[in-house]
């Protein structure tokens, strides 16, 4: 795998821009990350972001993304400040109140239209509403609680709970490919 920190700061800065420019609960940020690799998984069967992903105590995370927010990483030297700000009171925002859509190069117009759809359907709930809507294993079956610790979500796993035919030829194309180098051009 080939994590794009910059990709994945785009896709949280998206969201902030779509929440007004304000900045959005860590919780809540890592969630629309995680459904937005979801959702365009479910369409054009290749995620978002290329990174691996968990189960937590608060839901599925994308653990690259989840570990940058938490400053984990130099954020100057990747592009990731370029975006975001450092987190601050459990929060992530811009880092700049005038980014646009058009800074946000990395993002295809397909994963746009994803992002939209997943704000659409997911940015007017409470950051606590959200989280527990992703613990429902009606929503989000891949989820496995795992207490106090974490356990991986391998891709085949939210592949098959996401009913695409032929998961595991799927999830090694995705993998053989990288994530990155797969930019659906319309759905």
């Amino acid at each position: 795998m080939s994590y794009d920190p910059r990709k994945a700061a785009q896709t949280i800065a998206y969201f902030s821009m779509k929440n007004g420019g304000q900045p959005l609960h860590v919780v809540k940020a890592v969630k629309l990350v995680y459904l937005a690799d979801r959702e365009s998984t479910a369409r054009s069967g290749f995620p978002i972001q290329d990174e691996s992903r968990v189960s937590m105590k608060h839901g599925p995370v994308n653990s690259s993304t989840y570990s940058f927010i938490n400053g984990e990483y130099d954020p100057t030297t990747c592009g990731w400040s370029e975006f975001l700000s450092d987190r601050s009171k459990h929060r992530v925002g811009l880092s700049r109140s005038d980014l646009t859509e058009d800074d946000l190069d990395e993002l295809s117009e397909a994963e746009i239209q994803v992002l939209d759809s997943v704000w659409e359907k997911f940015g007017p709930m409470d950051t606590w509403a959200l989280r527990d809507w992703t613990h429902d294993s009606d929503n989000i079956p891949e989820w496995e609680d795992p207490g106090n610790s974490s356990f991986e979500i391998p891709l085949e796993r939210m592949m098959h709970s996401l009913a695409i035919e032929e998961a595991n030829a799927q999830a090694d194309t995705v993998k053989s490919l990288g994530y990155a180098k797969h930019l659906v051009k319309s759905l």
